[in-house]
Formats: C-alpha cells, structure tokens, sequence
C-alpha cells in the first residue's frame, strides 16, 4: 500500500509544514516521542519535498529534506565515515523505478542484492580496539553523534569482548524487544515516572539515560561495519573490498548479534521480483516477530556496485528503506467498555477515535486489566500510541504524555458486575464477578459445547439461552441430565430435533478428558495447556489431586499461573462430581500419567522401553488447507492428533521446528520453513505417518 502525500497549497502550508516536520524530528530523535507517528511524518516530509520540487527558490533553510535525521539531531563525536540515512520507496513500482536507476548510474545490471529487515531502533555506532568494546556513539547528523557509552552494560548482543582482536566500528540497531518494552514500563512506572510510548522511544530515552535509580535491557541488531585505524590493518582493511553479505557473516562469527539469528535473516538475491518476494516474506511474518521492524533495506550486495554509484548528501544511493504500511498509529481515546467473559472475568476495551492502521479502521483495542490501566496512567482524552499487526487484536502501547492538554479525566473503574451487578474480586490483576462462571453462563456453556471442546452438534448459542431460562442448567454437567421431556417443553423442539441433541451430549461423554477439562474452562487454560495438562497426569483425580509444584511440571505452567489452575479446579469440584456421576470420560486416551511415566522411565533405563509414538519428541506446524484422510479435521483436532502421536504441536516455525504439515494455501509458514531447512510434508504423508491413529 503506497502512502499518499498531503498536498501543500501555498508558501505559508509549506513553511507550516517544515517546522511541524522539524519539531516532530526533534522530538523523536531526543526521546522517541513525537506528535507525529511514521507515516504521517513520512506523508509531511514527502510533501515538503514535492513543493521544494515545484518551487526551488523558496526551499527553508531548516527543512529536513536532504538532511540526516530531518537536520534534527546532534553531537560533538565525529564519525570516520559519514553515517547516513535511508531514503524511502512505499510500493513494489516505486523501487523497481529506484533499481533501475541505480542500474543507470553504474551503467550495468546490480550483481546481486542483499535484503534484509529494517529494525524499528536508534541507529548506534560500536567502536572496538584490538576486539574490546571502547565507545558507542549515535548517528547525529551524520558527520558526528553523541557519546552514550554508558549504556554499554544494558545492551545484550553486543559483546564486551569479539572473538577476534580486531579493530574495527560496527553499526546498527538498539531496540527493545516486546519483552523488554514491557519490563522497561514496569521500572518505569515503578519509579514513579511516566510509560514510554512505543518501543523506540524506550530505547532511545533508556540509552541516553544518566544516574538512573533503575537499568533496562535492551538488544542490538547489527547492520554494517568498517575498518578503524589499526596497528594490524590487514584484519580490517578487507572489509571495503566484500560484499556486504560476507562481511554480515564476519560480523556475526566475532559474536555480534545480528539478523541472522532471528526468524528473517538477511538474503542474497539476484533480481528485482525475487527481492519483491522477499519483501512480501519478511512482511507476512512481522506480526510474530517479537520486536518492530518498519520496512525491509535493500542494498546493492557488491562493494563494486555501491562505489560506483555513490553517496548522496543524506543516505547511499546503492540502498533503499522499503517502509512497510503502518501497524502504530496516534489517535485518542474516547471512552472505555467493561465487558464479563465466560470465566466472570471482567475486561477493559478501549473506545477510540478512528484510526487507519495496516489497511483497517481500528475503534477498539485491548487494555488487559485494572492494573494495567493504572500502570500506564490512562486517561479518557489521551493521546495514545495504538499498535497493530496482522491480525493481533490492537492494543494501547502508552499515552503520548507530553501532549495532554489538562482537559484529560481519570477513567472511571466499576463497582459492580456490569454483567450482573453482583460485588468484584480485585484481588488478582484480572477482575472478576463473585459469581465466577455463573454470571455468564450462557457464554460458558456455548464455549463447552464447541466444536473443539465437547462438540456437541445442535447445541447452539439460541438453544443454550432456552435452556437456561428455563431453569433446566445452572453449570456444565446440567447438560448431561437433560431429559426428552425437559427438551420438547422448549419452544421449537420437536422429537426429532429432541433425539438428535439427546444423542450429540450422550456422544460428548466418550470426549477425551483434554477436551472436558477445556470445557470447562479453567482460567489459565486453554486447548493446548488443557492437552498438556491431561496427557501430564492422564486422569482427571490425578490433576484434581496435584498441588502447585505439580502442576508446574507441565510445560508452560509456572509459579504465577499454578495457583491460578489449583483454586480454579477447588471451586469447579462440585460440577467435576456432577460430570463424573453422569458418566462422563475423566480419562486421557493414551496418557500414561506421572506413576506410570517414572516406572516407564526407569524400565527405559533398564533396557525395557516400551513403544515410542510416531511423532515422538518432535515439534510439528500445521498450516494450509487439509486433504485426503485429513480434511475434515479441524485444527484442534490436528492438533491433538499430533500430541497423541507424541509429537509437540506449536502455531508457529522456528528453529526448534522439527515437522511442518503444508497444505493446501500455505504461505508464510512453508516459506519460513524452507528458509530455516525444516522438513514439509503434504497432508496425505503425514497421514501416512500418523497410521492407525487416524482410525
């Protein structure tokens, strides 16, 4: 999506224009805050270079056009080499346009282009001598920056110490990973100061931080390097004659972290539409990486190739920033919802002014709890930094603090159920109606009788409020005692509609327990930990039995979430009970449970292993349409097949992937796949695979 430029009427929008430009840039360079986001200070500046264009005579002296960091940042250490900016394309069109020009000026076709992601940071310059880390400096203008090496010991991934004594600057990012983002607002406001805005802004106010009473961790991404004066300058004069892809790989051997240990490591390619490819790539997966990038830079790989087409006054002309649509936008919130789920949990949603992110309107977003709300000093009225990406529920990062006005007011927290009006339990982050489930208990039994909890077909949203209201449930195991007679005294229940339901709940009492113990709905839980849960202890009475430092044995259950299950499992005991005399299954096909599995282990050590699933200590992706024996599965489903086989099933590729099931449509999966090795498979041979587990 190419972002349109404001269009500037007359010389007084134009000089307008050029110091709201300037003093956004002022703002975001100095801390990472600004009144403006990306894209509109992208749109501003690009408007500011169309009137320059049509009236060169009236060009400002202090417009940012031309100029490294908008000619808004400062310092006094010099740079051995200018260290520019990235001048930007916003669609496919527009760098095929640039390549092209590119090709022009060196009068032959580019050898190849290294693409890679645009990390979303304050640009820092490393300094090493004889391998030790000595200084870091940031951009600035370019011709100089400032001294923060006093941050130094905050920065993961960049060493103290290279693997060899070399003398040398290397350049690149400093960010906040989300993590990290979230860990720094906690000091944060722990320390009685106010969120940060956005990521960016963390890092760049925590790396120029002084004598602060608190240290945040924040992570660097290599991009570049340089040789320094050395007394051995054969261990870097090399670097001006490599391609930029090998000296990356150098960069990354001497212990620098960089793109390449992450999810969308820099690639060498060889024409214009595979670079569009993989700008489509990269872009497909910014939604699961866990830091920001903002576009893919693209470089003419060859060090003959960038010579020859040279610098300009503000950024190479061999390499290009191609910005992706925006995912964080300003607008201001307007108002707050307090709505009760299933569990009596009651949720925060914020109401927004209308916002354009990433191709949606976006006019709500999450807030989390009560004391998240508080953490982050909302106020109705705020400016707010809103993020989006794919298809991630929008969220509320901070407010943009420096632009309240005084007219902001404090949102109002309930006192009572909205749902209900019975009192609150604020004694967790995450409020609740004393009622628990029972407040809401339509939307508790509709989730239970879902297709990948009991599936019980005919037992819709419409029919449950019948039911309800008739007195017939007050919980779950209600369900398994309903008569025919309870069912034909119901409005549009005939003996064949009436049969068929009787039928659907007496079939969800063979469900294994993974999908009992999901519907039921334990906070903390959900399809996956459910599996995890009931194939760790097999029998429901084992998990009912199991205290905190039993459940943390399950995978992905630690010391805060434990609790959480133990008392949740306490006060559902009485429906447990019901479940139990109505005959429904308590136990996991195939668990063996933690007895079993030590007397197992032990006759493993033995010499006496019994048989291994399938998919046994294998993690497995499935992504794509099914066929074949597959194609009536749901997802869930898949899922569960997968874990009864022993395997682990995960949403998502990475290096710990060991299997990816591609169907049909698959797209950004299977690519990661194939970039990281991981071996796919077509539904029809992991059908094979499974065997007789698919019977």
């Amino acid at each position: 999506m190419t972002t349109t430029p404001a269009v500037l009427a007359d010389a007084a929008a134009y000089a307008d224009a050029v110091a709201t430009a300037t003093k956004a840039a002022a703002a975001y360079y100095a801390g990472g805050d600004s009144a403006l986001d990306d894209d509109n200070y992208d749109r501003l500046v690009r408007a500011i270079e169309a009137y320059e264009q049509e009236h060169p005579d009236e060009v400002l002296a202090d417009s940012p056009t031309g100029k490294v960091a908008g000619g808004a940042a400062v310092g006094d250490v010099p740079h051995t080499i200018p260290m520019l900016s990235l001048d930007n394309v916003f669609s496919a069109e527009q760098f095929a346009t640039w390549a092209a020009g590119v090709e022009r000026r060196i009068g032959r076709e580019v050898g190849q282009w290294s693409v890679e992601p645009k990390l979303d940071g304050l640009a820092i310059a490393a300094r090493y001598v004889e391998g030790r880390l000595t200084r870091l400096i940031t951009r600035g203008d370019g011709t100089a920056g400032e001294d923060v090496s006093h941050g130094i010991d905050s920065i993961e991934g960049l060493p103290a110490q290279l693997a060899e004594p070399v003398t040398m600057e290397i350049r690149g990012e400093v960010l906040m990973t989300t993590v990290q983002f979230e860990e720094a607002n906690e000091a944060r406001t722990a320390h009685g100061g106010e969120p940060f805005a956005n990521a960016r802004s963390a890092a760049a106010g925590s790396l120029r931080a002084k004598d602060r009473a608190y240290q945040v961790r924040m992570l660097f991404f290599g991009y570049g390097a340089i040789p320094l004066p050395a007394t051995d300058a054969t261990l870097t004069d090399g670097l001006r004659t490599l391609p930029h892809s090998e000296i990356m790989a150098r960069v990354t051997a001497l212990g620098v972290h960089t793109a390449d240990a992450t999810d969308v490591p820099g690639r060498v390619l060889h024409t214009v539409d595979e670079v569009r490819q993989r700008v489509e790539e990269i872009g497909a997966l910014r939604a699961e990486l866990p830091f920001g990038i903002d576009g893919i830079v693209i470089k003419a790989d060859l060090a003959a190739d960038q010579q020859d087409a040279g610098f300009g006054s503000r950024a190479p002309r061999w390499a290009i920033a191609y910005k992706l649509p925006a995912v964080e936008k300003i607008t201001r919130l307007v108002g707050v919802e307090w709505n009760v789920g299933r569990t009596g949990v009651i949720a925060p949603r914020a109401v927004l002014e209308p916002v354009e992110i990433d191709g949606s309107t976006v006019t709500y977003a999450t807030l989390h709890n009560p004391a998240d709300i508080t953490r982050r000093d909302l106020r109705i009225g705020d400016q707010v930094m809103v993020y989006k990406a794919g298809d991630i529920i929008p969220r509320i990062e901070a407010p943009v603090a420096h632009l309240r006005t005084g007219d902001e007011q404090p949102i109002v927290f309930p006192e009572v159920c909205p749902q209900c009006g019975s009192g609150i339990d604020t004694s967790e982050q995450r409020w609740r109606c004393e009622r628990g489930r029972n407040c809401h208990l339509v939307a508790s039994l509709s989730y239970a009788a879902g297709r990948d909890q009991l599936d019980i077909e005919g037992l819709g949203a419409s029919r449950i409020v019948q039911i309800v209201d008739a007195g017939l449930a007050q919980d779950l195991a209600d369900l398994f005692t309903l008569t025919r007679e309870d069912l034909l005294a119901l409005d549009r229940m005939g003996e064949t509609s009436t049969d068929n339901l009787l039928a659907a709940i007496a079939q969800a009492k063979a469900q294994p327990l993974s999908r009992v113990l999901c519907a039921l709905g334990v906070r903390g839980t959900g399809r996956s930990m459910s599996r995890r849960i009931a194939r760790h202890f097999a029998t429901m009475e084992a998990i009912r039995t199991a205290d905190e430092a039993a459940i943390q044995d399950v995978e992905g259950i630690g010391p805060e979430k434990s609790p959480v299950i133990v008392a949740e499992l306490a006060e559902l005991a009485p429906v447990i009970d019901k479940l139990v005399a109505a005959g429904v299954n308590m136990i996991e096909p195939g668990a063996t449970g933690p007895v079993a599995r030590d007397e197992t282990e032990a006759g493993a050590e033995a010499g006496e292993a019994g048989p291994a699933g399938p998919l046994e200590g294998m993690t497995v992706v499935v992504t794509g349409a099914m066929t074949g024996a597959l194609e009536a599965l749901s997802r869930n489903q898949m899922n569960e097949l997968i874990e009864r086989a022993g395997g682990k099933s995960s949403s998502s590729v990475s290096k710990r992937t060991t299997l990816v099931v591609a169907g049909e449509g698959a797209g950004s999966k299977r690519t990661k796949a194939q970039d990281l090795g991981v071996r796919l498979v077509a539904p029809d041979e992991f059908a094979e695979m499974l065997g007789e587990l698919l019977t």
